[in-house]
């Protein structure tokens, strides 16, 4: 059979409103032509991330009801914390709000300024909560994934001949820990492999630098290991995931991604020094560290959605419905990020709208017209949210998990090729305002009249 369902039923619906295009220009208008300003009342079909807006089973809504809320040693705490060492083998685990606080807490502990942080390619939270200590983000992708439409089946590998290079160069003192992200966010979902994570760690251990992973979507990733790298058929995505996280000395992880949770995150580490101290600044930023800014309801999801992410139907039709969205809109025509990723697909603007400069931002100017045209929104990954940093002028369409059906991807997938068949109609944008970090957030936006 080749028709993709969901496997799941659905048991709560939630209306969706219908907008006029008149009245999404009058939004646009409001917001700055930030799509992020524009109230979730306003969108049809909400594409702007896959961060917190999964669909939770009724295993999690069951587990949520016995959650303990007890300031200190909650039960609730104590079943995720062994969900979670059990998956991760990790000695410590922190939780805390969200991935970017733990990104925060690993960071502040770690980094100094003249420090450099190497990753196969950061993200916005990653990067910003680097710089915000005086360190450097260095991102160290794959020469070929300089090709958005080159295809290879890890194309997130970090390039471990640079890594090498950049400690010759720099030192070890100099590099408190290597972090791979897995997916690669970034770089348009793309998978790192086994042999890379080995890799990887083969270098960190003989320069006895810490090896850290970012987790986001370590299932999906898992996934594509057991689809694509030779001696991985047999594994399970848990196998898998267990093994991948036993190469790293931590990581940081963000529940809202591939735990299906709403909010939350943890920060792991082996190293009973250092989880003191990052104990100490959750305390007094967070929470207690048997809570960390969370619920004891939180803890009770987060500890279900790790067991329920690694289930092989779900991510089979996980990985098989975000493909289906590439492959439509790239047969026709549209430029992707080769081959479709896990969470999300990235359409290639700068390809696509190659007559906008990117300082008028092709991938923002998509945005618009694509929440314009069909109320549709997603998110700008390229030269507004990384500025100099950026390698790309990518429009990230990330998918909710268990949220939107077939029928809503095809909305999306017509919706995008409408706009391909008057592409060339299309229209920059200049930025008006904007803060000191992390400016996609809230800068606001004025469209100019020509292109060039």
């Amino acid at each position: 059979m080749k028709t993709i369902i969901e496997p799941f039923r659905i048991k709560s619906v939630e209306p969706l409103r219908q907008t006029t295009p008149e009245q999404r220009e009058v939004f646009l208008q409001q917001a700055g032509y930030n799509l992020f300003l524009i109230d979730a009342a306003h969108i049809l079909i909400d594409l702007l991330t896959d961060s917190g807006t999964s669909a939770m089973s009724t295993e999690q809504w069951a587990a949520m009801m016995r959650g303990d809320e007890s300031y200190a040693g909650s039960e609730s705490f104590v079943r995720f914390k062994r969900a979670v060492q059990e998956l991760t083998g990790f000695t410590h685990v922190i939780p805390t709000h969200q991935g970017r606080a733990a990104e925060r807490i690993l960071f502040t502990v770690l980094c100094r300024p003249g420090h450099i942080v190497p990753n196969n390619t950061h993200f916005d939270t990653t990067r910003a909560n680097i710089e915000f200590t005086g360190a450097r983000a260095v991102d160290l992708p794959l020469p070929e994934a300089a090709d958005t439409q080159a295809r290879l089946p890890f194309k997130g590998n970090m390039d471990v001949a640079a890594l090498e290079r950049l400690i010759a160069e720099q030192g070890p003192d100099r590099i408190p820990l290597v972090m791979v992200t897995v997916t690669d966010n970034s770089g348009g979902g793309q998978p790192v492999s086994m042999a890379n994570l080995e890799a990887v760690r083969d270098v960190t251990s003989r320069h006895r630098i810490p090896f850290y992973l970012d987790a986001c979507r370590f299932a999906e990733n898992c996934w594509f290991i057991q689809q694509r790298e030779p001696g991985y058929a047999d594994w399970t995505p848990k196998q898998i995931a267990q093994k991948m996280f036993r190469l790293a000395d931590g990581c940081t992880f963000s529940a809202k991604k591939d735990a299906f949770a709403n909010i939350g995150g943890f920060l792991c580490t082996n190293d009973d020094r250092l989880a003191e101290q990052e104990k100490e600044l959750l305390i007094l930023t967070e929470g207690f560290p048997t809570y960390g800014g969370l619920a004891g309801r939180d803890l009770e999801a987060i500890a279900v959605g790790l067991e329920e992410v690694l289930d092989p139907d779900y991510l089979r039709y996980r990985i098989a419905s975000t493909s289906y969205l590439g492959r439509h809109i790239a047969d026709h025509g549209v430029p992707i990020v080769e081959p479709p990723g896990g969470h999300a697909i990235y359409i290639d603007a700068g390809r696509m709208l190659s007559h906008i400069p990117r300082h008028q931002f092709p991938a923002q100017a998509l945005a618009v017209e694509l929440y314009r045209h069909a109320g549709i929104r997603s998110v700008e990954i390229g030269s507004v949210m990384f500025g100099d940093h950026a390698k790309h002028e990518l429009l990230r369409l990330a998918i909710p998990r268990r949220v939107y059906t077939q029928s809503h991807i095809d909305y999306v997938v017509e919706a995008i090729l409408e706009i391909n068949e008057r592409k060339d109609l299309l229209r920059g944008l200049e930025i008006v305002w904007e803060p000191r970090f992390l400016r996609h957030f809230s800068a606001r936006f004025r469209p100019l009249n020509s292109a060039g």
